[in-house]
């Protein structure tokens, strides 16, 4: 990933992270991955990666359920027309 200087990395990953659970590449339901797994992907702190896994949980779009894991909230579907 190229980070761009001026913006916090936990923004720019909770970015990608948040585009991923809205597209579908987390689905709803799923677990996320743990912040572990979030320093491996983008070579960040855990410090780092439980923050965007925080704000994540503070939007909304995630829910964790402890000793288990951190998990995408169902979102409203648009209704169909």
């Amino acid at each position: 990933m190229k980070w761009e200087p001026e913006v916090p990395r936990w923004k720019q990953v909770y970015a990608v992270m948040s585009e991923r659970i809205l597209d579908g590449t987390y689905a709803p339901g799923g677990r996320l991955p743990s912040a572990m797994g979030i320093c491996g992907e983008f070579g960040i702190s855990q410090v780092t990666a439980k923050r965007v896994l925080t704000e994540l949980r503070k939007a909304g779009l995630a829910y964790m359920q402890p000793g288990i894991g951190t998990f995408v909230t169902e979102l409203p579907q648009p209704p169909s027309s």
